[in-house]
């Protein structure tokens, strides 16, 4: 009997490489579908458009997977029309879940991000209602990046209603995940503390972003996780390293930059501002790796 095989959209890209190989060590064929293949450590590479359904129907139909990972997204808004962002996240989306329906495979992972709270590329403060952020709370992007990958969300709670949907479909809700070079140059060398990211003209973004981000082998794990989870519909999960990317200690940096914030508990050492414990709930993952582990 055949290993059971996962199709992986854009398993060539920034973390698409963690997530091949973390499947492959769990068991699974995996066959990475981009726009221009050549992956060296997929099983099989098949090559096909995203947003081009006919592209995509016969890419999947050629994988025949048992599991759909959709990565295959542009991962920052830059150097692309606002239309052709939106729909790499919006349309790719509806594409790879129709497809899915259509070939009678039962379980997606989407890339959703940090982004639809309105937080990243947009140019003014992310509303921030209550600490630590849950799934529960409001949205408000605005930006082309931001909407389509609410948009995304949307279109997967619609398919979760279809009864011939895949059952079970997973938003994961990712961060910037920095490779172990990036996060030695922009976590460890210079100085964390929250008055000099101030002064150093990343506040915005850092802000926006509730000082988060998530190591690549933690994000394969999830995905690893959400491959094999049995909860029934559509789920969303925050994705968030269990620390934050300041030295500044969480509790005081929630009255330095958040401070019109509900917050239903306190928070300690420098403790994520964003809550993962529905991924904990669900498919029984936990972030296990911090920056603040790596050597200088």
């Amino acid at each position: 009997m055949s290993d059971p095989a996962v199709a992986v959209t854009g398993g060539t890209g920034r973390i698409g490489p963690s997530v091949v190989e973390t499947l492959q060590e769990a068991g699974y064929e995996v066959v990475n579908v981009s726009r221009r293949g050549g992956s060296e450590i997929a099983d099989r590479d098949v090559r096909a458009d995203t947003t081009d359904a006919g592209d995509l129907y016969g890419a999947l139909a050629t994988a025949r997977p048992d599991a759909v990972v959709h990565l295959g997204m542009l991962s920052e808004p830059g150097g692309a029309p606002d239309h052709v962002v939106f729909e790499s996240n919006a349309q790719s989306a509806y594409v790879v879940l129709e497809a899915a329906e259509a070939l009678g495979i039962d379980t997606v992972v989407l890339a959703s991000s940090l982004s639809v709270i309105g937080g990243a590329f947009e140019p003014d403060p992310a509303r921030i209602d209550a600490l630590p952020v849950g799934e529960s709370h409001r949205l408000t992007p605005s930006n082309p990046y931001g909407i389509g990958k609410q948009t995304l969300e949307i279109v997967a709670d619609g398919f979760a209603r279809r009864a011939g949907a895949p059952e079970t479909i997973a938003s994961l809700r990712f961060p910037w995940m920095p490779s172990e070079s990036q996060m030695r140059a922009e976590f460890i060398e210079p100085d964390r503390t929250v008055s000099a990211i101030r002064d150093g003209g990343d506040f915005h973004v850092a802000r926006n972003t509730l000082f988060a981000y998530l190591h690549r082998a933690d994000a394969a794990a999830l995905i690893r996780d959400c491959v094999e989870a049995t909860f029934a519909g559509h789920e969303r999960f925050w994705a968030v390293a269990a620390d934050t990317t300041t030295s500044t200690p969480t509790a005081e940096l929630v009255e330095s930059v958040y401070p019109d914030a509900d917050t239903n508990r306190s928070f300690e050492d420098h403790e994520s501002l964003v809550s993962t414990t529905k991924a904990q709930r669900l498919v029984g993952w936990e972030p296990e790796r911090s920056w603040r582990e790596l050597d200088r």
